[in-house]
């Protein structure tokens, strides 16, 4: 038996009570969200009646490659777009990763250069980062001008043989909102493709990627309220190299049989969202301005942009150490983050803030992420601010 010592009675009454399953308050929804219960009674129901495999031409493959075309079609749907620009995934690594050297490499005599931005997710830039490395891409990555990245600045980068942009439609770090419309729009006037990580906006915004100037959008379920280890990108044309390869599955751009159990529960999951798209939006900005309110006689600073979206907080407090103020709040049961989770556990300084106010920041070591979901209550929003400003205070 591992023991475990407290110098606070009460620390050991919260750690009892958190292995006990009680009191916990989760709002690190950026990271990953909890199954919603459309999501599954969806998975459910195909685990349980659907279990041949889609690519196979007997009755129970065709059963199963039945209910895979009616989820494409649903999610294509939900997109304003047609099914065969749908293509499943593993989520958005996958999807990013398919989409940026699937793409430059079969393009790459048309040209070698990238642009991104400097607070894209390590999914995005790492990919573009082994192209440069590996078969002699250029990049250039923007920084942001006063926490924002602009459509002038796309512009101003753009070269003959620039192929591919991309940037993020949400900051997942600040919540801050890339301008996709606009950037969309310089690019119709370029050769170049646009890639678009929306994998913090979907399910919180409508996004029709064909009028935004999307040519490629990565997504991952577990971002709204589906399963791990699923999701999609979507692809204006086919003019891409697969990245896995194997069989002819996903029109032969994604080999590997599709697992039907989750892909349904994603395209339940994102529907369910969008039906209540906008008093979760409302209910959200409303827990966000609650839990300032709580802390106005606190010494905080935000870190974000002029656009935000509402459901990610990223919050600093002079003096007052992160990974201390996690670990204090992980003893009351309160869960969240000081950025990225996709760091294998480990609390690494964030590029994002970096980027915003450079290495020398004192922000760096100060700022938390909130990342707030409708399901979150007003009580648990006081409580995570009563107990920030215990810990500070204390």
């Amino acid at each position: 038996m591992q023991w475990f010592v407290f110098t606070k009675e009460n620390q050991l009454v919260h750690y009892l009570n958190r292995k006990l399953g009680e009191f916990l308050i989760y709002l690190d929804n950026a990271a990953t969200t909890p199954m919603s219960s459309a999501a599954i009674s969806a998975m459910t129901q195909v685990m349980q009646e659907t279990y041949g495999n889609p690519s196979s031409i007997h009755g129970h493959g065709r059963q199963a490659g039945k209910v895979l075309r009616e989820a494409r079609q649903e999610l294509a749907s939900l997109l304003g777009t047609k099914p065969q620009h749908i293509v499943f995934t593993t989520g958005g690594t996958e999807s990013n990763n398919t989409a940026i050297i699937g793409y430059c490499l079969r393009h790459q005599n048309r040209g070698k250069h990238i642009i991104t931005t400097a607070i894209e997710h390590h999914a995005v830039l790492e990919p573009i980062k082994y192209l440069v490395e590996n078969f002699g891409f250029e990049v250039t990555i923007l920084q942001p001008e006063n926490q924002e990245i602009t459509a002038d600045q796309v512009k101003n980068a753009l070269r003959e043989d620039t192929i591919f942009v991309s940037t993020m439609f949400a900051n997942n770090e600040t919540g801050t909102l890339l301008p996709i419309a606009e950037i969309g729009e310089v690019l119709k006037n370029h050769p170049a493709v646009y890639h678009v990580d929306a994998v913090q906006a979907v399910g919180k915004l409508e996004i029709l990627p064909e009028k935004l100037g999307i040519d490629f959008l990565s997504a991952s379920a577990h971002k709204f309220y589906g399963p791990k280890g699923v999701g999609f990108l979507y692809a204006a044309s086919t003019d891409f190299d697969p990245y896995l390869h194997g069989g002819d599955q996903e029109q032969k751009k994604r080999a590997g049989t599709e697992n039907l159990p989750a892909i349904v529960g994603m395209v339940a999951a994102l529907k369910d969202d969008l039906e209540n798209q906008e008093q979760n939006f409302k209910k959200v900005q409303k827990l966000k301005e609650t839990f300032l309110k709580e802390m106005a006689d606190t010494d905080y600073y935000l870190n974000q942009g002029k656009d935000q979206l509402p459901y990610v907080l990223n919050i600093g407090f002079p003096g007052q150490r992160n990974d201390l103020l996690l670990l204090r709040l992980d003893l009351e049961g309160i869960s969240i983050s000081t950025g990225s989770a996709c760091t294998a556990g480990v609390v690494q300084v964030s590029h994002v803030l970096q980027a915003f106010y450079g290495e020398e920041s004192p922000r760096l070591h100060e700022s938390v992420r909130v990342s707030i979901s409708p399901q979150n209550t007003e009580q648990e929003i006081i409580t995570l601010a009563q107990t920030l400003k215990e810990i500070i205070g204390g």
